[in-house]
């Protein structure tokens, strides 16, 4: 397409300067077509043009310019007067046009807080809905509010008289000072949000309102968003008031839907602003370059809980040390720490379970004899190193897809990893090539066999509800001001109709499909613990994804394409301890399909519960007890290093006391303290200032004895 724009222009500047009209006319049709193509299609080529200079006002004035030269070359002497008039008219546009994107820059400008929230109430900052899109994205606006003069040009040079152009230009004229006027009164002081001081006193007051107690820390790229949605449902079920704490303005609305108060903050002297609050504890579910900023903050003590947890390198990083505790699963994770002597010290580890796993349910009973086998395979990706032993979706994948395919009691469901084909093409292009694999085979059924099982009028009813409930409520084009406003604080007792409507969307989702038909799943719908529940078998890599399907207590498979003999493997990856290790060459899959449809051949599922158990700890206390009971110990240890440093200065605080209130659990017949949210609360978080008095110390949670 840019071969053809510039193909375009050729033409165009041949039709003016012979002069031609039809080559003229045609040649400036064409580059316009291509304009819209690229905006709506192409956008890359956009970017590309616009680092080379050749961005949209350089090439609109180059085909306005080349239409003027036509007229020039097609008039005659005494009319040039008429045609300056034109030309005039034409730059009055372009200064119009360069003087709204200058007032739309402070117009952005002003609506550029310093703090973005989601699930707070900020009317108090004056917010209000963005401009118009056309008048904030520059490419848009000058493509749709020169259209007129392009048009008037072009008819004058068919009809050789003025008229049409001067017509054109004053239309292009008129609707470019219409929008430079909506631009300026943005510029009103009484149509700006509130200013970047009074955001941050007015943050403040939310804060010492609130008064948060643990925070989930985030700071990532735009497809990692799922790290942290992962744990959203475990910290809003942690005692105390919780709070998301996001650095990037764009993962505010990445966020899945949740009732919990979303802050981010992306200046470090912003961020600072949290050591006078009274957060005590960040959970960290990912490192990354911005959490060193937040861990100078003295007050505040950090656990890191990871998104996942698997035999890679990068489940014991050496980044781990520099928070106060690491909170992991099992005793394997411990050992793994041990192991790997990056520096973490026994002491600062805690096995809590795995809180998200809460929603995978534990397989029950044995497969319905004659029934479809369920078999999820969820490759994860290359890594950043792109190591060949890291996914098996380049050496194995087409094969192992093609063994499932072949036997007609599999369905088949495949779900790649989101960054799959990232690092290396070869990575995406076997992806595509299984999709089409499935594809293939399902085109291949009996037709009679693609009937679903159920209708889906009613699952078309709930996905609507569920669209309902967790939709951002926001109009296609709206800025961060505009979210703002629009996702105030939430309604009592939406998350548990989430939750609900949630539930009722994959029970719909999964009976609506045929009974035989394979599935490729991608999107945030089904999420991957939902294909956990309806699989029969897991099919996958080195990841965390097998340690969560262990949880389920069903039969898994992992491929080895490292290279390593099955005994290296199992040696170097002890997750895969308990599962059944494949080739690349599928050669297994028969057997591996026996075993799971005939429990009495199934050898390893006594291995699979003792590797659970090490893997994920013991089943009760809960994951989420265990969760709380490290968060009252790490909280208790952030105020015991603060009233320390208040003893030590030249004046103690005057109520340490009241620091312990923050969190612990309300007393019998006493009001309901943080720590311990009362029913009318739980769905919005809220709390007041006057909780109860005073409560006894709590005691630091238990420490599972380091490995022999």
């Amino acid at each position: 397409m840019a071969a053809v724009l510039a193909g375009a222009f050729v033409a165009q500047t041949a039709g003016a300067l012979l002069p031609d009209v039809p080559l003229l006319l045609a040649a400036t049709a064409v580059s316009l077509a291509v304009e819209g193509v690229l905006y709506r299609w192409q956008p890359g080529i956009l970017s590309l043009l616009a680092k080379s200079h050749a961005d949209i006002t350089v090439r609109h004035l180059l085909r306005d310019l080349l239409l003027t030269v036509g007229l020039l070359r097609l008039g005659e002497h005494d009319r040039e007067p008429q045609y300056a008039w034109l030309v005039a008219g034409l730059l009055a546009f372009y200064a119009l046009h360069c003087a709204i994107q200058a007032v739309s820059v402070l117009v952005r400008r002003t609506r550029t807080l310093p703090v973005v929230t989601r699930n707070i109430d900020a009317s108090a900052l004056r917010l209000s809905p963005a401009p118009a899109a056309l008048l904030r994205r520059p490419g848009y606006r000058l493509l749709l509010l020169g259209l007129p003069t392009t048009v008037g040009l072009a008819a004058t040079a068919v009809t050789r008289q003025p008229l049409p152009a001067a017509a054109g230009i004053g239309s292009a004229l008129l609707l470019a000072a219409a929008g430079l006027g909506v631009l300026l009164v943005r510029l009103l002081p009484s149509r700006r949000p509130a200013g970047e001081q009074e955001v941050l006193d007015w943050f403040d007051t939310w804060l010492a309102d609130y008064r948060p107690t643990v925070g989930l820390y985030f700071s990532g790229g735009v497809s990692s968003a799922y790290q942290a949605n992962m744990w959203l449902e475990t910290m809003s079920r942690l005692d105390g008031r919780p709070v998301v704490i996001l650095r990037e303005r764009f993962m505010v609305a990445r966020i899945a839907a949740t009732d919990i108060p979303v802050v981010c903050l992306p200046k470090v002297s912003t961020l600072m602003r949290l050591e006078h609050s009274t957060l005590r504890v960040l959970i960290h579910p990912s490192n990354s370059g911005k959490t060193s900023q937040v861990l100078r903050i003295p007050t505040i003590k950090h656990a890191f809980v990871n998104h996942g947890e698997s035999d890679k390198l990068s489940s014991c990083n050496p980044y781990a040390k520099a928070y106060d505790e690491v909170w992991v699963a099992g005793p394997q994770a411990r050992e793994r720490y041990a192991r790997a002597a990056v520096g973490v010290e026994d002491k600062d580890v805690v096995e809590i379970g795995r809180p998200p796993l809460d929603a995978v349910r534990p397989r029950s009973g044995t497969p319905a004899a004659g029934a479809r086998t369920t078999v999820l395979y969820a490759p994860t990706w290359e890594g950043w190193d792109g190591n060949p032993g890291n996914t098996s979706v380049v050496s194995a994948g087409e094969n192992l897809v093609r063994a499932l395919l072949a036997d007609p009691g599999v369905r088949l469901l495949y779900k790649p990893h989101p960054l799959t084909g990232s690092v290396r093409p070869a990575a995406g292009a076997a992806d595509r090539r299984i999709r089409d694999l499935i594809r293939a085979a399902n085109r291949e059924r009996p037709a009679a066999s693609a009937e679903p099982a159920r209708s889906a009028p009613e699952l078309d009813r709930l996905t609507a509800e569920l669209d309902r409930l967790t939709a951002a409520g926001v109009r296609e084009g709206a800025d961060q001001v505009e979210r703002m406003l629009a996702q105030s604080a939430p309604p009592p007792g939406r998350a548990e109709a989430v939750a609900r409507a949630t539930a009722a969307w994959e029970e719909a989702y999964w009976a609506s499909l045929p009974a035989d038909e394979h599935q490729v799943v991608t999107g945030v719908r089904p999420a991957l613990y939902a294909c956990f529940n309806v699989a029969d078998l897991l099919i996958s890599d080195v990841s965390s994804v097998i340690s969560d399907f262990l949880a389920s207590g069903k039969p898994y498979a992992v491929a080895n394409t490292g290279g390593l003999s099955e005994e290296a493997f199992r040696a170097e990856f002890p997750t895969v301890a308990a599962a059944t290790v494949l080739t690349p060459d599928a050669g297994g899959v028969p057997a591996l399909l026996e075993a799971v449809r005939h429990p009495e051949k199934d050898g390893l599922a006594h291995a699979r519960a003792e590797l659970k158990l090490r893997l994920m700890g013991p089943d009760e206390p809960t994951s989420q007890e265990r969760c709380n009971t490290a968060l009252r110990g790490l909280y208790t240890a952030a105020l015991n290093h603060r009233a320390c440093g208040e003893q030590a200065g030249a004046q103690g605080h005057p109520h340490p006391q009241r620091l312990m209130e923050d969190l612990l659990p309300g007393l019998p017949g006493q009001p309901g303290l943080p720590g311990q949210r009362r029913e009318s609360d739980a769905g919005t978080g809220a709390g007041t200032a006057a909780d109860a008095e005073a409560a006894p110390p709590v005691t630091p949670p238990s420490r599972s004895a380091p490995p022999v």
